[in-house]
């Protein structure tokens, strides 16, 4: 977990074999207003892989939960990417008086999208091992224009995530459906998806926001599955405007916005 700032909280998840540095052009912008927390999930990047717990989706939303105990945190806006936007979704369903507005990049309400089928990833892990497998993925994962140096680094970021974890992880993340319940969260939701992702279509985040009531579409142009990496200024402002707009911030975060811009 990284902590940055202070003032109303913003609790970033990232996703599959992902790290919390995913979320690294929004750090510095977003702590001149707000306590940005990274969440780096447990078997993901550095953070400790213990054998004796479960790496699935319940499990992961529970260490979002922990990670509010633990900083002292009521509600926040939760922020989730990909796999993270499934955790997302399972704790805004479960802990709705947490969760004061939600942030889904890269999601679906159930599943990946059929480029990333489980049967398929398994089967990659067994026969190329995890590291390939993953830097396979990744190798789809980003728009045309994406640098050479930004797939370097997110190819170094997910090696770090070993087979055990992953396995469990791509499994409980097929599994997961929220469609049924997208109905119940009811609070503030902004739903962002690159216009050229494979892993999780625009097609997908659509459904996912037509079941979420109130809920904000945009579709990034020039963007992949990561799009606040591939074009992190026009995420930033989608990202501050839905902020302003939903979620009430406190007098000193509004004398500073009145000073700054992002």
């Amino acid at each position: 977990m990284k902590v940055s700032g202070r003032g109303d909280p913003l609790v970033f998840v990232h996703g599959f074999t992902t790290t919390a540095e995913f979320w690294r052009e929004q750090t510095e912008v977003f702590s001149r207003l707000y306590k940005v927390i990274r969440i780096n999930l447990p078997g993901h990047g550095v953070s400790p892989r213990p054998d004796d717990r479960k790496y699935t989706i319940a499990a992961f939303a529970d260490d979002v939960l922990e990670v509010y105990r633990t900083l002292g945190i009521d509600s926040a806006v939760l922020i989730g990417l990909s796999m993270g936007g499934t955790v997302a979704q399972s704790f805004a369903l479960d802990y709705p008086e947490r969760v004061r507005a939600l942030v889904l990049v890269g999601a679906t309400p159930h599943g990946l999208g059929e480029d990333v089928n489980v049967d398929n990833v398994l089967q990659a892990i067994e026969d190329l091992g995890v590291v390939t497998a993953s830097q396979n993925v990744i190798e789809r994962s980003f728009g045309k224009a994406a640098s050479p140096e930004l797939l370097k680094f997110a190819k170094a970021e997910v090696s770090q995530t070993p087979a055990s974890v992953a396995r469990q992880a791509i499994a409980s993340l097929n599994a997961s459906d929220s469609r049924s319940r997208l109905g119940d969260i009811g609070v503030p939701t902004l739903v962002v998806v690159g216009e050229e992702d494979i892993i999780t279509p625009p097609s997908e985040s659509r459904v996912l926001a037509e079941g979420i009531p109130g809920s904000r579409l945009e579709v990034m142009a020039g963007a992949g599955h990561f799009p606040m990496l591939e074009q992190p200024q026009a995420f930033n402002r989608l990202l501050d405007d839905f902020l302003n707009q939903s979620t009430r911030i406190s007098p000193a975060a509004a004398l500073a916005r009145s000073r700054q811009t992002v």
